[in-house]
């Protein structure tokens, strides 16, 4: 079967509109700076960020690093770029692929890539591209979701895709699951990174709401161009009843959403 563009968690434009505004706060801005950390980002670093989507960790990669240092954010999808170019940080965005990066060997002294990793057509040519832009000495950090299991909000969800929608929809956002435990992280690696640490952080799904939650989901990931009209307003019905366990008394949406931290340092 086809990998399709759910799969390869490619969005189309709108959808990454709604990514930027939503999604980021709600789930992967909490994790930019834990990032920046385990990398060990400082003043003066050359970074790029691989798979940087609309930019949250390459802006705050920007800042850290601050007017000594250069940030580079590649991206194969151009919505997200279109929208990662709006930021006022100095960062040049970039547009490739992570099996074929375009730059030149030992070019960067720090390489992060947060939850894309899942998503490369080839994990581990992916991985050895983004050893060969690395300096001697640098360091690497890659992040992955935990299993689907820990963060239940998703597991609910999940399931209800698979039943008031399609497979095909729960599958795709079963995708950023897919590198869920330390073992498999840290076997995805060996090859590359032999003496890669993979550390898991505890954190936290936010949505105002259900409908919120919804429409973050459906309408600023993979799933926008799988579920039309008539299906989401039957999606949001269920969801309504079925998700409210993850409310708390103002209707806001609270659950775990831990990742895994994998870091790394190239050989001298």
């Amino acid at each position: 079967m086809a990998t399709t563009d759910a799969a390869r968690g490619q969005v189309a434009a709108a959808a990454a509109e709604v990514y930027d505004e939503f999604f980021v706060p709600a789930l992967f801005g909490q994790w930019a700076a834990p990032m920046l950390d385990a990398a060990g980002v400082a003043a003066g670093d050359a970074v790029l960020d691989v798979g940087c989507g609309t930019g949250v960790v390459a802006r705050a990669a920007a800042r850290r690093v601050g007017p000594t240092g250069e940030v580079v954010g590649l991206d194969r999808n151009d919505g997200m770029l279109a929208v990662a170019a709006r930021s006022l940080e100095p960062v040049t965005w970039r547009q490739g692929v992570a099996e074929r990066l375009p730059f030149d060997d030992g070019r960067f002294d720090r390489v992060l890539c947060q939850f894309a990793v899942m998503y490369f057509d080839d994990q581990r040519q992916g991985l050895r591209e983004m050893a060969r832009v690395l300096r001697p000495g640098g360091t690497v950090a890659i992040a992955t979701w935990s299993a689907v299991e820990e963060s239940p909000g998703y597991a609910s969800m999940v399931d209800l895709l698979r039943r008031v929608v399609s497979d095909e929809a729960a599958d795709a956002l079963l995708a950023p699951f897919t590198l869920g435990t330390a073992k498999v992280v840290a076997e995805l690696l060996a090859d590359v990174f032999p003496d890669a640490a993979v550390t898991r952080h505890h954190g936290t799904a936010r949505f105002e709401s259900i409908r919120a939650w919804v429409h973050t989901d459906i309408r600023g990931w993979t799933l926008a161009e799988l579920i039309d009209d008539p299906t989401y307003e039957r999606l949001l019905t269920e969801a309504l009843a079925v998700l409210a366990q993850y409310t708390d008394e103002a209707g806001r949406v609270r659950f775990a959403a831990p990742a895994l931290i994998a870091t790394a340092a190239k050989p001298s």
